[in-house]
């Protein structure tokens, strides 16, 4: 029976898969040399994933690059089928000679990530139909309130969500973007935003996220599963 796993359960799942947990997806990367190699691998996973594929599996393909993501989408989390789908798909990525890792590893283009972008909103109720409408949203898998988040139905845009704010405040930027990393690349990240001119604005939340800023104020937030379950 599928069930849906907590956050350290699906992240010390498929560690050693090559692949990681990004909070409520898993996804790794694969370096191809041809968009042939590319689309055959994505080939071959849909084929090991069987029916499941429709509702578990998408996949990101380019001439030098496969990124597969994991996740049910009836649940909108990460289950016990997707740990056993992420398993088939390294086994034969592996078969045919091709390592699935989360890029961390030195002169990888970059980690695996999921990118978010959150809105500052006084009544989220009352702002949240327009983002739907002028995006072309739509609601999660259960969770469709007044006050949840947005998802792009055909998963190629960032999820919106929104934060609850106590105060107007007219001069700080009301959208930011969260950079959903690993855990184990987190560090790397942020040690190379702030030699790059940033600045640190909190760690009060590390690890589950950091809020940082550029030069002008403007935020991000380099986010990780972790410390969210206290």
């Amino acid at each position: 029976m599928e069930q849906i796993l907590s956050r350290q359960e699906a992240s010390e799942a498929v560690e050693d898969l090559g692949w990681r947990y990004l909070l409520g997806a898993l996804q790794t990367s694969v370096l191809v040399g041809t968009l042939t190699q590319a689309m055959s691998l994505a080939a071959d996973a849909v084929a090991v994933c069987g029916d499941d594929a429709n509702r578990h599996l998408w996949v990101d393909v380019r001439p030098d690059l496969a990124v597969f993501t994991l996740q049910s989408l009836d649940h909108a989390a990460v289950t016990t089928r997707d740990i056993e789908l992420a398993r088939r798909i390294s086994a034969t990525a592996d078969k045919s000679g091709f390592l699935p890792e989360p890029g961390l590893r030195t002169g990888a283009p970059r980690s695996v990530q999921v990118l978010e972008i959150a809105i500052d909103a006084l009544s989220i109720a009352g702002i949240r139909p327009f983002w739907k409408a002028v995006l072309g949203y739509a609601d999660e898998a259960g969770a469709e309130g007044a006050e949840d988040p947005l998802v792009d139905p055909v998963r190629q845009g960032p999820a919106i969500w929104f934060q609850q704010m106590d105060r107007a405040r007219p001069q700080r930027n009301r959208i930011h973007i969260d950079i959903s990393v690993p855990h184990d690349e987190a560090p790397r990240r942020i040690e190379a935003a702030l030699a790059a001119g940033g600045r640190l604005v909190s760690a009060t939340r590390a690890p589950a996220f950091w809020v940082l800023a550029d030069a002008e104020g403007n935020e991000a937030c380099v986010t990780t599963w972790q410390g969210r379950d206290s």
